[in-house]
């Protein structure tokens, strides 16, 4: 059975956590990767994730995305809590209201660009909106790229066309992670632009996992996570005001 959780608890949360706590292991070995989160990842924003190593970004990505189960707690999307899909309610729900972004493309080889950027909705059996797939295209610029393969496409090019893909199914929540991991700063910067445009110009929810400061400078907000628990918030940030947060929250050696 599926649990919709009443709005006013998600308060406008396209993606929501809820006391969410994930472990690795058994006894003196346990980890414990994210430790009691809460949090309301807000629609029509674009939040950036960040932490050192080990402190549960990636984790929370996944729980929230529903590539992972949560040990305890609630994973909530667009109103509906997780755990209580089934497996098949599960795959429908990341494929038609959740869109993903990483940091390697993921990209099949032996598809052109569009087949690329077309592929879940013709997993599902859908046909792409055209004017909402001209759109995409045009925001993401690769108009005179959809015949190509990704061999003949740069980086940069190739994390567009996900980007695109991410898109087409007008998921509720994109979740990306590390996007411009294997990016120049040139490349970095486009891809980075048109995920700030999605939300500006289409509404669109994102969160992104990096440890870029340049990166999280696109961003509405900056949530820092540590030892599994979020430690930290930045609103409307900025390079310099990153940095200055993370110098803070890194512990001094000596």
């Amino acid at each position: 059975m599926t649990t919709t959780v009443p709005a006013d608890d998600v308060r406008a949360g396209a993606a929501s956590a809820r006391n969410l706590v994930k472990t690795y292991g058994e006894g003196e070995t346990e980890v414990r990767a994210l430790d009691g989160v809460t949090i309301d990842l807000h629609a029509g924003q674009f939040t950036a994730v960040m932490g050192p190593s080990g402190s549960g970004k990636s984790t929370l990505m996944h729980c929230l995305a529903a590539l992972d189960t949560p040990t305890s707690g609630e994973a909530i999307i667009d109103g509906v809590e997780l755990s209580g899909l089934k497996d098949k309610a599960l795959t429908a729900l990341r494929r038609e209201r959740i869109g993903f972004v990483f940091q390697s493309f993921n990209l099949i080889p032996t598809l052109t660009a569009e087949e690329n950027i077309v592929l879940p909705l013709a997993l599902a059996g859908r046909r792409p909106d055209p004017d909402w797939f001209d759109r995409v295209i045009d925001a993401v610029g690769l108009r005179d790229r959809l015949t190509h393969r990704p061999s003949e496409m740069s980086g940069g090019q190739q994390q567009r066309v996900a980007c695109a893909r991410a898109l087409v199914s007008r998921p509720s929540v994109v979740f990306a992670d590390e996007p411009t991991g294997n990016l120049d700063s040139t490349s970095s910067a486009e891809v980075l632009g048109f995920l700030r445009r999605s939300v500006d110009e289409f509404g669109q929810t994102i969160v992104m996992v990096t440890h870029d400061p340049v990166a999280a400078a696109y961003t509405d907000r900056v949530v820092f996570l540590a030892d599994g628990k979020i430690v930290e918030e930045l609103s409307e940030p900025t390079r310099d005001s990153i940095l200055d947060t993370m110098a803070r929250l890194t512990p001094q050696v000596g």
